[in-house]
């Protein structure tokens, strides 16, 4: 099992204590190194600063959001970031929900598949740098169509200036329901679980499995990495542990994504919590927010973490890998704790 040391997005401010924590990361033998986003900090500026001081292990964004950038935009970032990382990046994208794109960066939300799809083709043309990049999309047209308002005409189809270092750089999508992780099976070369679950293990591998059996699949089992966030702690006291990480349950199930739509929400339904689900919305919603982290059940936020004594958690490991996970994705504050991850990873 491998680990990445989740950073994700700033608060107010900057991660404090980021440097240390890449630095442990590196030399606690941690495999990569993750920035997310949201609607504040971005991802590639913190991950290539702090990435800067690293030799070994890989930089990804887990994830950029596609409506933050247009795919020729986002293979720029990428290939500048591998070049200057020595073949390190790992390129991380989710869709993020409608509240965020329409709300924040005034894109439509509408047919998310097929803009990942698109977005993904377009992003590894840019990379392969094979011929003029063009697109006769839905989403992203290339050149913008000249019959289209506020167009010249005078676009062209562009090839990248900069040669990638590879053109085959890995990408990985964040994923939450069936036919969003069947089709990450089927185009991506890896599935950036957000709240990955043994309960829903078996699940999960028959929609990857569906996805690896399309016509013109890139990978198999065999070569396709799933990457989860969870939170591994290794303690005495695991009620202590599920108090720690009990508001975050509740701010993603509750307060990340509209009543109408949220995907988080969506999934822990599918793990069988849809009563508490309901509760933790409606009070959060109606800015109760103390009282929706209380109404989080104490299993639900068992449910997506490894914790116990380092023997227990050792066994509980293989049974995540057993379950097919590749890396787990820790959000770890503390240099001692990655250090301790890296001896369970050893």
């Amino acid at each position: 099992m491998k680990f990445g040391l989740q950073l994700g997005y700033w608060g107010a401010g900057p991660i404090v204590g980021a440097p240390e924590l890449v630095a442990a990361a590196e030399d606690s033998g941690f495999d990569a190194v993750f920035t997310a986003e949201s609607w504040g900090s971005d991802a590639y500026t913190p991950l290539s600063w702090w990435g800067s001081s690293t030799q070994r292990v890989r930089l990804g964004t887990a994830v950029a959001q596609l409506s933050a950038r247009p795919p020729t935009s986002l293979a720029m970032a990428a290939l500048t970031l591998d070049h200057l990382s020595g073949g390190r990046h790992i390129i991380g994208l989710g869709v993020s929900g409608p509240q965020v794109v329409e709300g924040w960066y005034g894109q439509p939300f509408g047919a998310p598949l097929a803009r990942t799809r698109e977005y993904v083709r377009i992003v590894r043309d840019v990379l392969a740098r094979a011929e003029r990049v063009t697109s006769d999309g839905d989403h992203y047209p290339l050149p913008y169509p000249a019959s289209a308002a506020g167009a010249t005409g005078l676009g062209k189809p562009l090839k990248a200036i900069t040669h990638p270092l590879r053109a085959d750089l890995p990408v990985w999508l964040g994923a939450e329901g069936p036919r969003n992780v069947a089709q990450t099976a089927e185009i991506a070369d890896g599935w950036l679980a957000v709240f990955f679950s043994l309960g829903l293990a078996e699940q999960y591998n028959t929609w990857l499995d569906e996805g690896f059996a399309r016509p013109g699949a890139r990978r198999s089992r065999a070569d396709f990495e799933v990457a989860a966030n969870c939170q591994v702690v290794v303690t005495d006291d695991v009620a202590a542990a599920i108090d720690r990480y009990r508001p975050s349950t509740a701010l993603y199930v509750g307060g990340m994504g509209a009543k109408e739509k949220n995907f988080h929400a969506d999934l822990y339904r599918r793990m069988g919590y849809g009563a508490a689900v309901d509760e933790i919305g409606r009070l959060f919603q109606a800015g109760r927010k103390a009282e929706a982290v209380a109404a989080v059940p104490d299993e639900m936020v068992r449910e997506t973490m490894i914790a116990g004594t380092f023997d227990e958690v050792k066994t509980q490991i293989a049974q995540w890998e057993s379950a097919g996970v590749t890396m787990l994705m820790v959000t770890a504050r503390e240099t001692e704790t990655i250090k301790a991850l890296g001896r369970l990873a050893g």
